[in-house]
């Protein structure tokens, strides 16, 4: 990194990082490489496992490694991009992931996740997994609500280990930890 590597097209830095900054660019760069600190893992990824696909039903909706629902985000590199807190973060608070509820001029109402929209139409994926395509010209109402598709009751409901254990699984699912 001091001299950089010319023939490469990499410039040097010695001449404008400190000895001090050019070993915290190496240590970050190691890192962005899988190669520096693992994360201490708050819980039993086992446990975790269980949890995500039992009680908490987060495997109905989000996947890993191929197993549980689509209608949600994949999960499988989840925890190698976020760390703890922000995992925490989003499973006892949830943002609106872009859900949208529609009715129909004929009455018939449909809540679930934006698909795809422009101008002219409007797709939906339901949380049973089915697709819906609308003409916008033939729906009533259309809104974006506040609410989330996935529970925002987790923080009471699960306990605190049982929140560790959860992202525990998440973290080790990435191969983070």
């Amino acid at each position: 990194m001091r001299d950089g590597i010319p023939a490469a097209g990499m410039p040097g830095f010695g001449s404008k990082l400190r000895d001090k900054q050019l070993a915290e660019v190496l240590q970050y760069l190691r890192v962005l490489q899988g190669k520096g600190k693992t994360a201490a893992l708050p819980g039993d990824p086992a446990r975790g496992r269980e949890i995500f696909f039992g009680s908490a039903r987060c495997g109905g909706c989000h996947m890993i490694a191929g197993q549980g629902g689509f209608i949600g985000a994949d999960l499988s590199a989840y925890g190698a991009n976020h760390d703890e807190a922000e995992i925490r973060k989003a499973i006892v608070k949830p943002g609106n992931q872009g859900t949208v509820s529609v009715a129909t001029r004929e009455g018939r109402r449909y809540f679930g996740l934006v698909r795809n929209e422009d101008n002219f139409s409007l797709q939906i994926q339901t949380a049973d997994g089915k697709f819906h395509f609308f003409d916008k010209q033939d729906l009533a109402r259309i809104e974006h609500p506040a609410q989330p598709l996935m529970p925002e009751t987790y923080g009471s409901q699960l306990s605190k280990s049982e929140l560790d254990d959860l992202i525990s699984y998440l973290m080790k699912a990435s191969g983070s930890a």
